[in-house]
Parts: structure tokens; C-alpha cells; sequence
């Protein structure tokens, strides 16, 4: 009976992928034109370039990707766009990130990474422009369709406006990362998985011996 227990292990981790990876393949053509009528007409699109992400909906490939956002917020307390009431930026995004990344999840995206800027640019050339940004975080994406499917989600219709308030200056763009020592979660899964099944059937041995 002890193998029984191993069962779990492909059940969960099957249930695990139906969640985690996109299955739906590439945005179709007639997707990306329905996609943008819509974009185009939702607060957010006006600072996105719209042949810009027409272009990366139409190149999409299916996969995975990672969002790199570089933030800037404002310093201090500022005006909350409804109340006007003092509040700090970081206060003020967070109440739009907590549901977003919330929804995020429940479409197999997470959290990569996030790090604060503690120094000025040490290897810098020809990036004068280049004002610098507080913040840097990454987002994962399970598919491009997702993303844009937040961004047309209702509950987030009323939300840039809180974006604009907090942050001074930020610049996204999707990336695919290529190196990356961290162990992702297919595979932190899986050996979770495989560990606890082990724990299970270690303790079933040892209470059959008693």
C-alpha cells in the first residue's frame, strides 16, 4: 500500500502544470485585433506605444516571459488621487499591486525579483539620459495573452490613476531570460513533491513497525 502514496506525485504535479503553463498556444491573429480595439480604448494605453505592443502580441511565440520594471516614486507624502488625504507613494502602490499580483498568480504569474538601488552608476557611457530609477522588479508571466487580459480586466480600469500619483517616472519592457541560477518553480515543485511523498512513506513504515 506504501506505493499507493507515490500516485500523489504525478496527480499534484499535473494539476501544478495545467496552472503554471500556457496551453492555450500563440495569440492568433483575430486575437490581436480584438485584444487592441480594446487596449486602445482603456486608460493605461495612453502611455504605451500602440504599435509597440501590437507588434509583441503579434510576435508571440507561446512561451513564458518576464516583465522588467524600473521605478521611480515620489519622495515623501503625496496626494491620494481620490481623498487627497497624505500618503506615502510606496503606501499608495501597494494597495494597487496587492490585488493586481493577486490576479497574477491566480494566472501562473509571480514575482521574480525585486532589488532597491543603493548606489549612483558605477559602469556607465553614452547613457546621459539615463536618470537613474529607485526600484527594479520582475514579473513572470505565464503567456503575453495573460498579460494583456489583466490589463483589460474591469477590476483594474480605475487603478492607473493611482500608478500616476505614486510613480514619477518608470519604464517596462518584456524580457526572456536566458541565465538564471534561481530554482524556479516547476522544479521547486517537483522536489517538494518527491519530499514529502518520502516523508509520507518513511512515517507509514515506522508506524506499521510499532
Amino acid at each position: 500500500m506504501k506505493w499507493k502514496i507515490w500516485i500523489l506525485v504525478p496527480i499534484v504535479y499535473g494539476v501544478f502544470t495545467l496552472w503554471y503553463f500556457n496551453w492555450q498556444g500563440p495569440i492568433t491573429a483575430a486575437e490581436v485585433d480584438r485584444y487592441m480595439a480594446a487596449f486602445d480604448e482603456v486608460e493605461g494605453s495612453k502611455h504605451t506605444d500602440s504599435a509597440t505592443f501590437r507588434t509583441f502580441l503579434e510576435a508571440d511565440d507561446g512561451s513564458e516571459f518576464v516583465m522588467l520594471n524600473q521605478v521611480q516614486l515620489h519622495a515623501g507624502q503625496i496626494a491620494h488621487p481620490l481623498t487627497a488625504k497624505p500618503i506615502g507613494a510606496s503606501d499608495l502602490v501597494a494597495g494597487y499591486f496587492e490585488p493586481f499580483a493577486l490576479s497574477l498568480f491566480k494566472r501562473g504569474g509571480h514575482p521574480v525579483f525585486q532589488a532597491t538601488t543603493i548606489g549612483g552608476n558605477v559602469d556607465s557611457w553614452n547613457a546621459e539620459a539615463n536618470v537613474g530609477f529607485g526600484l527594479t522588479g520582475m514579473m513572470r508571466y505565464k503567456s503575453r495573452r495573460d498579460l494583456i487580459e489583466l490589463i483589460l480586466d474591469p477590476a483594474f480600469a480605475d487603478a492607473h490613476i493611482y500608478k500616476l500619483a505614486a510613480i514619477e517616472r518608470t519604464v517596462s519592457y518584456p524580457t526572456h531570460v536566458e541565465i538564471s541560477f534561481a530554482l524556479r518553480p516547476p522544479i521547486t515543485v517537483l522536489l517538494v513533491l518527491i519530499l514529502l511523498a518520502s516523508l509520507a512513506q518513511n512515517l507509514s513504515s515506522l508506524s506499521n513497525r510499532q
